[in-house]
């Protein structure tokens, strides 16, 4: 009887257990891989949805259309909630987020409107994960969308590979996922940057480089190649690139007559101070590399390997200073001074606060670079094909 009994129970406890009275098929879902994010009329939202599109096949020895795996949407509405809840009506599933890829925005919402306002849906959403990666897009984000991934299966992973590759192995841009942008523009200094998406001038193709810089919450000014490498020295983000420097007492074009050197490890440090109500920063900067080719250096003795050092410095300097001076002019804290400076005495930051944008303008940055070459890459360390 005692048996039966556990029989019994086992079974009632199994018949609960079982059936599928929540399940969702995945026809009934569109798996968004970006969405770009515009300003229309009346300041209405208006939204593009890329899907991923698995029907698409390509046969084994075919060559297939990568555009084809991705499916845009568009919609609008005067809430971005409102945009999306539109989209089965035109698409037929409901849209999915947890695999989005990335978020573009457009330059022209990004500078009249709060993007806080954009993004706070996929801040609630249980969907969108926080290391979505979002970019502000030149004049509208939506024509990105058109554009056919080189390599991906769609165009939002081909950005998101763009951008995460770009930070990494050229310093041309930051990887600043959505969890990341959340922190910086809430911070003390209430100031943060995005990657830039544009086209070239030269093929017009699309490229992931340069920095927005959004100061509460909106777009204020845009950071050039040469100025984004230099933040990405100072805010300690500079992991792998190529260096360039202009060869001494030359006359020819200058584009033919540059040096440089591959870092292979970078360490910075930025140390604000506040005397008497002046804030100043020291900045050290030191890197090891390689050469990365000669066009006019010859490096026969330790002195010349030291002027070579040098010149590298110098350069550096040079470059870091232009960007500090860009931040001081524009009153911007992109290198979250002010952050240390609340992190470490939150009284004295109140008192600094009210007027912080006037003492940016007035900082004073004291820069130190050690350069060390570890190699020439090679045996000589003269050009190539010449005598030593």
């Amino acid at each position: 009887m005692k048996r039966l009994t556990i029989m019994l129970i086992c079974l009632l406890v199994l018949s609960l257990t079982s059936g599928c009275w929540d399940n969702k098929e995945l026809d009934e879902y569109g798996y968004v891989q970006a969405v770009a994010i515009d300003q229309g009329e009346d300041d209405r939202f208006m939204i593009t949805t890329h899907f991923y599109n698995p029907s698409t096949k390509i046969e084994m020895g075919q060559s297939g259309n990568p555009a084809s795996k991705g499916i845009n949407i568009s919609t609008s509405g005067e809430t971005f909630f409102e945009a999306i809840r539109e989209i089965p009506a035109k698409f037929g599933r409901k849209a999915k987020w947890d695999h989005m890829r990335v978020i573009l925005i457009g330059e022209q919402l990004a500078r009249n409107l709060n993007i806080r306002e954009v993004l706070d849906f996929f801040s609630r959403d249980q969907e969108p994960r926080g290391t979505v990666l979002p970019l502000i897009a030149e004049q509208a984000a939506a024509p990105f969308l058109d554009v056919s991934p080189f390599i991906e299966q769609t165009i939002g992973q081909q950005y998101k590979r763009m951008e995460t590759s770009g930070a990494l192995y050229a310093a041309k841009t930051s990887k600043i996922p959505l969890y990341e942008l959340a922190i910086q523009m809430c911070s003390p200094s209430n100031t943060s940057v995005l990657p830039y998406l544009h086209k070239t001038s030269v093929d017009n193709k699309a490229i992931i480089s340069g920095l927005a810089l959004i100061q509460d919450g909106k777009m204020v000014e845009l950071l050039k190649e040469k100025d984004t490498e230099a933040f990405m020295m100072l805010m300690d983000r500079y992991i792998y690139g190529a260096l360039e420097f202009p060869c001494t007492n030359e006359t020819e074009n200058a584009l033919r007559k540059k040096e440089s050197l591959e870092v292979l490890t970078f360490n910075s440090k930025l140390t604000p101070t506040v005397n008497n109500g002046s804030v100043s920063v020291g900045v050290k900067i030191a890197i090891e590399g390689t050469i990365g080719e000669l066009r006019c250096s010859h490096l026969k003795t330790s002195k010349d390997m030291k002027q070579f050092e040098q010149r590298i410095v110098a350069q550096i300097e040079q470059q870091v200073k232009h960007t500090t001076d860009f931040f001081k002019t524009k009153k911007v804290d992109a290198l979250g001074i002010g952050n240390q400076i609340y992190q470490r005495n939150p009284q004295q930051w109140k008192q600094l606060e009210p007027v912080w944008k006037e003492k940016i303008a007035q900082t004073e940055f004291d820069i130190n670079v050690e350069v060390k070459v570890l190699s020439t890459g090679m045996n000589s360390g003269t050009i190539f094909g010449t005598k030593e």
